[in-house]
């Protein structure tokens, strides 16, 4: 791991850690940073209240400290650990100007430099998916629990895609399934908040630190403690979810939600068929809290019942949600940009295109080509089976020069709309 990624690291650090495109500089190294901390900051709400100033933060695998710098607001002391000499270096330079922030070089299985009960909030992105060992992540998230305080959050990213044969390495590390985390977060006293994208390459979770015997001593509640304010769709906010697709999940709002509630305990039926249930939000400020869950499949359209359960017993009162028929399946393009070049849209540098289509039913069927030219070749596999988003690339043909160009892209008898690019 660390030969492999100081080498990353001298030949184009801000390429290996973002992705986007190959001699970023600064700025626009910095920029691919802010969605990411849009994805961890919400489950700082999930803190104790207290000053900001008091808490201590750490980042598993901050590479060279993209990271760490914005995420440092938060905090009156961050640190962050790299298997990577080379990235510490890196991460020293970027953060030197903030001095409550702290870089620091380990073996890259543990966090053995940290004491028990160090810090509020750990947090991990784009790292356990290049962990070649399931044993070393897994013994990162025991560490996790040694140095959280109790009451303590992690919100980590891992690759839930399903298995491979093949092996695994320091670029493409092992996949682990969202059941495994389920139970492994059951197994350590975790409070099990949020499993969400489960089946994608970025699948996340965030765990609240519970005390030894926790789980064992709850109990089922002797009345339904909750009750339901409202539903709705979870992406659109409508007062209705379709039965099956990218938009088939719901929000329910319930008033005077458990604090220890957790996804582990927690059992939703949707006409008696069980749904998915992805997360648990902080209370708001009027005591709400939301319980996202996608429906099961098979579920009918109209009204249907819904019902909750925590620790087999009923968390709310029965309720009713509507159903309608889904849109039908329409194969479309989501993105296409520079295969290396992320960032750079439909202006192709390297040669290589990566397309993201959705909704794609026979991906075995999918053709492409440029100006009319055949694609020889497309490489492509499932990155979510919820969408039937699919990810899809090819060299551009030799007969194609720079300039302006359309592609082409088939599905059997079907043809979407051509997609201009401009290969530079």
């Amino acid at each position: 791991m660390r030969a492999d990624w100081n080498r990353r690291a001298q030949e184009d650090a801000h390429y290996y850690v973002a992705f986007g495109a190959q001699g970023q500089d600064e700025a626009a190294f910095q920029a691919t940073a802010a969605a990411v901390v849009r994805g961890i900051e919400p489950d700082l709400k999930r803190l104790p209240a207290g000053d900001p100033g008091a808490r201590r933060a750490l980042e598993i695998g901050c590479g060279p400290g993209r990271l760490m710098r914005p995420m440092s607001r938060h905090f009156g002391e961050i640190h962050g650990v790299d298997v990577s000499d080379h990235m510490i270096r890196l991460a020293r330079e970027r953060l030197r100007d903030i001095p409550h922030a702290h870089a620091h070089l380990t073996a890259g299985a543990d966090l053995a430099p940290f004491a028990a009960e160090s810090f509020d909030f750990i947090y991990s992105y784009a790292v356990f998916q290049h962990i070649p060992s399931r044993e070393v992540v897994f013994n990162y998230l025991r560490e996790c629990r040694r140095v959280l305080k109790t009451g303590g959050i992690l919100r980590c990213q891992l690759n839930g895609l399903p298995p491979t044969a093949a092996h695994p390495n320091t670029w493409e590390g092992v996949r682990i399934q969202a059941g495994e985390l389920a139970a492994f977060a059951r197994e350590q006293e975790f409070q099990l908040l949020a499993l969400e994208n489960a089946g994608t390459q970025y699948m996340w979770t965030t765990w609240r630190k519970r005390p030894e015997g926790w789980r064992a001593s709850l109990r089922p509640p002797a009345r339904p403690p909750a009750r339901l304010r409202g539903f709705g769709n979870t992406y659109t906010g409508e007062p209705v979810a379709p039965a099956s697709g990218r938009f088939a999940c719901v929000s329910f709002w319930l008033e005077g939600l458990p604090e220890e509630c957790d996804l582990n305990g927690l059992e939703v039926r949707i006409e008696r068929a069980p749904g998915e249930a992805s997360y648990i939000g902080p209370p708001l400020w009027d005591g709400v809290s939301q319980i996202n869950v996608a429906l099961p499949p098979g579920t009918r359209t109209g009204l249907v019942t819904a019902e909750m359960d925590w620790l087999g017993a009923p968390l709310s009162p029965p309720s009713w949600i509507r159903v309608i028929p889904p849109a039908p399946p329409v194969p479309r393009l989501y993105s296409v940009c520079d295969a290396i070049n992320l960032v750079s849209g439909a202006r192709i540098r390297s040669r290589l295109v990566k397309l993201t289509l959705e909704e794609i039913t026979a991906p075995e069927k999918l053709t492409a080509s440029v100006d009319g030219i055949g694609v020889e070749r497309l490489e492509w596999f499932e990155i979510d089976a919820s969408t039937a988003r699919f990810e899809v690339n090819f060299r551009l043909p030799d007969a194609v020069g720079p300039g302006a160009h359309q592609i082409r892209i088939g599905m059997g008898r079907q043809t979407m709309p051509p997609v201009p690019i401009e290969v530079v």
